[in-house]
């Protein structure tokens, strides 16, 4: 499915999706990793983007005003584009596993983040590759911390 994205009159970047947040496609936990070491690099170079606004079909819109939000959307416009479902699935997942990294202290240890790079528990990356997104385009702390429990649950078995 593809994206239509207009340029608004203040330089925004408006992207139509034609699916409500929750139904963004999952997105391989490898993707999501290199996804953050080329959102880190662009933003190390300062590779400023123009805010964006994703809006879903059921009228939800995410605003990506913030500076480091549309950077690191910037970064994933500029590595594959953000022209389809599958594109924008992984930005918002990209964002979404930053903004729970920084909120769910109950994450600790499935993460470091260092000034050389960052490290992730596999199955962080697993949950955050599939769990929905709510229409804030945040990850909800229940299907999150379900989908690790299972996962870590059944690597100890």
């Amino acid at each position: 499915m593809t994206v239509t994205t207009t340029a608004l009159p203040s330089g925004a970047l408006r992207h139509q999706l034609g699916v409500v947040a929750s139904a963004l496609p999952a997105v391989p936990p490898s993707a999501l990793e290199s996804a953050w070491e080329a959102a880190r690099a662009s933003a190390e170079a300062g590779l400023w983007g123009p805010a964006r606004l994703i809006a879903f079909e059921d009228g939800v819109e995410i605003a990506l005003t913030d500076a480091d939000a549309a950077c690191w959307a910037e970064a994933m416009a500029r590595r594959q584009g953000l022209n389809s479902l599958s594109d924008l699935a992984l930005c918002l997942r990209l964002l979404a596993l930053v903004e729970v990294l920084g909120r769910a202290k109950w994450l600790r240890g499935l993460f470091t983040i260092a000034a050389d790079g960052a490290e992730f528990h596999p199955a962080l990356l697993a949950a955050a590759a599939r769990a929905p997104i709510d229409a804030t385009g945040r990850f909800e702390d229940g299907p999150l911390r379900a989908m690790l429990a299972r996962s870590i649950s059944h690597a100890s078995a």
